[in-house]
């Protein structure tokens, strides 16, 4: 082997070595100072702590096995799509999911997703996974908008908008906003089986034409592999939604069950829509909590600790994870 090449494969090496230990150390650090920032943590963890051993340590752990299921499913689902590009391993594919958990922390929206998950595919499939990860988000986001539209009308008939601020009766304000999210829903699902309208802009905007190989693979996926896509996708959300709810009758949140899942549906809904940093949204999570599940319990304080229990399980566990994971990963590769 010449020589040029042993240096070069020698500092490829290196750089996967500081590269990776940046990054542990960086998200390591991020995840204890925000941890540290955070409003009322203290308080909320230690009502945590004492109801859990009260009501039982063996719910929480089944939250927590829940989460492995609530990722595992987002494996399954990114597996599914990266399979026209290149076969990838379960084990892997849910390596790359915590590794995209925990770069995601501190970027808005959590888009740092995409960059930790295509460290885990070849590097000429790169660009394409992240077209292909887009398509998962894109299924989450229409389950997410369609429990949300059945949360916002539970909400909305039960106890209604505020009458002050606006020039418009309740009534009027309500059917409006049923309505728009009825259309944004019908949208998004046209175009999500209907892909192949994305693939035909970038054909006519002249500056996105370049990138058109990169998100053709946006187009092979069929009707069929999309609602299953979307069934995965609810059932994801079937199981991060009953983590909530678990955790909300542990920690002494009495309510309806089906009521409390239409309002964290409705919560999961404003938090879709509103922009956030992830590993800072604790603090706005907790008051949209307040406010719609304290229409149905007068519990603040178990509302406040089934959120962060919640947070910290379906969040900052697997960031954690994945930061270490990111220890192991080649971010250069040798050819």
């Amino acid at each position: 082997m010449p020589k040029s090449e042993i240096l070069n494969k020698s500092t490829k090496i290196l750089l996967n070595y500081l590269l990776g230990i940046s990054l542990f150390v960086w998200l390591t650090y991020s995840i204890y100072t925000q941890l540290m920032n955070q409003a009322n943590l203290g308080e909320a963890l230690d009502r945590m702590l004492d109801l859990l051993a009260d009501r039982g340590l063996f719910t929480l752990l089944g939250v927590i096995l829940l989460m492995l299921v609530n990722w595992g499913l987002e494996a399954r689902k990114w597996q599914f799509l990266v399979k026209p590009l290149e076969d990838v391993p379960f084990r892997r594919a849910f390596m790359a999911i915590l590794s995209g958990v925990s770069l995601s922390i501190n970027t808005p929206n959590r888009i740092g997703e995409y960059g930790g998950r295509i460290l885990y595919v070849k590097n000429r499939n790169k660009l394409k996974a992240i077209a292909a990860t887009v398509v998962g988000s894109f299924s989450q986001l229409i389950v997410t908008a369609l429990f949300g539209l059945a949360g916002l009308i539970y909400y909305l008939d039960n106890f209604g908008l505020n009458e002050a601020g606006s020039r418009l009766s309740p009534q009027v304000r309500e059917i409006g906003l049923i309505c728009l999210l009825v259309i944004v829903s019908l949208l998004i699902i046209l175009l999500y089986f209907r892909l192949k309208i994305i693939v035909s802009l970038f054909e006519k905007v002249s500056w996105l034409r370049k990138a058109k190989v990169f998100i053709q693979i946006i187009a092979r996926y069929s009707p069929k592999e999309l609602r299953k896509l979307l069934l995965l996708s609810a059932v994801r959300y079937i199981v991060f939604s009953a983590q909530y709810l678990i955790l909300l009758y542990v920690l002494g949140v009495e309510l309806v069950w089906w009521q409390g899942l239409l309002m964290i549906s409705t919560i999961y809904l404003v938090m879709a829509v509103v922009p956030t940093i992830a590993i800072a949204e604790l603090g706005l999570r907790g008051r949209v909590s307040i406010y719609f599940l304290g229409l149905l319990s007068p519990n603040t304080a178990g509302i406040i600790a089934a959120t962060v229990a919640i947070w910290l399980i379906n969040l900052i566990l697997p960031a954690a994870m994945g930061s270490i994971l990111l220890l192991g990963v080649k971010i250069f590769k040798e050819k």
